[in-house]
C-alpha cells in the first residue's frame, strides 16, 4: 500500500516556518501536495499568508487548527483533520504539517505509531528552522542539550525538544547576519544536533524541494533517538504561554504603530507580534511581523471586496502578559 510521506516544520515563534512551507509549494513543480497549519492562538495568520501564493497554495489543500498546540490535541484534532486530508479524492504526493512556535515534535510524531495512521503515511522528515537573526541578538534561548536544559525555562524546553527531534535544520534569515556571526551559530548549531542531522543555510525560507522532501527518515520508528525533555510525563500542556488578539480600526501612522510595538516588546513579556494592518488610502492590507526587536511591515495584497478591512495582531507570550496595558497601548 502507498504510504503519504510526511514532512514536519517545525521552529520557534518567527523562525521563517511559514516563508519556507510557502517557498516550497511555489517551486512544487507538480506536486499534489496539501497542508496542514497549526497556529498558537485563535487567529489564524499563516494561512492568509499561504493563500497569497496564489495557484501553488489552493484553499482545499490546507487544513487549519487554530487556538492551541497540535502537541496537545493529537487525538481530538489532528488525527481526523489527517484522515480528512488523507480521504480526499486523487492521490497526494506529500503532506506538509507546519507546527505552532510553541510546539513539540516528538508527542506528534508518536501519533505517527498508531495502526490506523501508520498503515497511510510515514514521517519522511522533521524540518526545524531557525531564525539566525534573532538568535544573533540573543532574542531565542541557548540550545543546550535536552538533558542539560533548565526545567524551569520554557523557552529552553520548546526550542531543545525541537532541535533534538529534527532531520534537516534550516538556519534561516542569513542575509540578517553577518558572515563571521553566522559561523559562530554554525558552530554553535552543528555541536547540538543528532548525528547525521544536516545543516543548511538558507534566506527568506528558500529552500529546494529536493533539500526538504525525500529524506525517508521513517521518524515514526526512531523515536529513541529524538529525546525530549518530556519523555517522562504523562501529558504536556502550555500553561507557560498565552495569546490573545488586538482588534482595532485604521492604523493612520504604520511608522508611530510600529514605534510603539518596539516599546511594548521591550517592556513586556512579548515573544511574537503578527497580523494584518489596515492603512487608509492603500488598497493592499500590510503584514506586521515582529520577532524581538525586529519589527517587519510590507503589503502583500489587495483588501478582498468581500472581507472587512480592520487592523488585527496577534500578541504571543510568556504567561502573565498584561493584556490591558498592551491592548491600551494598540487602540486608537
Amino acid at each position: 500500500m502507498h504510504r503519504v510521506p510526511i514532512t514536519i516544520v517545525t521552529g520557534f515563534l518567527g523562525a521563517g516556518k511559514t516563508s519556507l512551507v510557502r517557498h516550497l509549494l511555489q517551486a512544487s513543480a507538480g506536486r499534489r501536495i496539501a497542508l496542514l497549519i497549526n497556529e498558537f492562538g485563535e487567529l489564524g495568520i499563516d494561512r492568509e499568508l499561504l493563500l497569497g501564493c496564489g495557484a501553488a497554495c489552493p484553499d482545499d489543500a490546507m487544513i487549519e487548527l487554530a487556538n492551541g498546540c497540535i502537541c496537545c490535541t493529537v487525538a481530538e484534532d489532528f488525527l481526523p483533520a489527517l484522515g480528512g486530508l488523507l480521504d480526499r479524492p486523487g492521490r497526494l504526493d506529500h503532506i506538509v504539517i507546519e507546527t505552532s512556535g510553541l510546539a513539540l515534535p516528538k508527542p506528534l510524531l508518536q501519533a505517527f505509531q498508531w495502526p490506523e495512521v501508520k498503515a497511510r503515511v510515514t514521517v519522511d522528515g522533521v524540518v526545524t528552522v531557525i531564525d539566525a537573526a534573532a538568535f544573533a541578538v540573543g532574542a531565542m534561548p541557548d540550545p543546550k542539550p535536552v538533558h542539560a536544559a533548565a526545567h524551569d525555562d520554557p523557552l529552553e524546553e520548546v526550542f531543545g525538544d525541537q532541535l533534538a527531534a529534527s532531520d534537516l535544520v534550516v538556519l534561516n534569515k542569513i542575509d540578517l547576519v553577518a558572515d563571521d556571526t553566522l559561523d559562530r551559530i554554525v558552530a554553535t548549531m552543528a555541536a547540538r544536533l543528532r548525528p547525521g542531522v544536516r545543516l543548511v543555510r538558507a534566506a527568506r525560507g528558500a529552500v529546494s524541494p529536493l533539500v526538504l522532501l525525500g529524506l525517508g527518515a521513517e521518524a515514526e520508528d526512531d523515536l529513541a533517538s529524538r529525546p525530549s525533555c518530556h519523555d517522562l510525563e504523562a501529558a504536556h500542556d502550555h500553561d507557560d504561554f498565552e495569546s490573545f488578539v488586538v482588534d482595532r480600526g485604521p492604523v493612520d501612522d504604520p511608522v508611530g504603530f510600529a514605534r510603539t510595538l518596539g516599546e511594548l516588546i521591550a517592556t513586556h513579556r512579548i515573544l511574537r507580534l503578527k497580523g494584518f494592518l489596515d492603512v487608509p488610502d492603500f488598497r493592499f492590507r500590510q503584514v506586521l511581523q515582529a520577532v524581538g526587536p525586529r519589527i517587519e511591515r510590507y503589503f502583500d495584497r489587495p483588501w478582498r471586496a468581500d472581507e472587512d478591512r480592520r487592523t488585527r495582531v496577534v500578541v504571543i507570550g510568556l504567561k502573565g502578559l498584561d493584556r490591558a496595558a498592551i491592548a491600551a497601548a494598540l487602540a486608537d
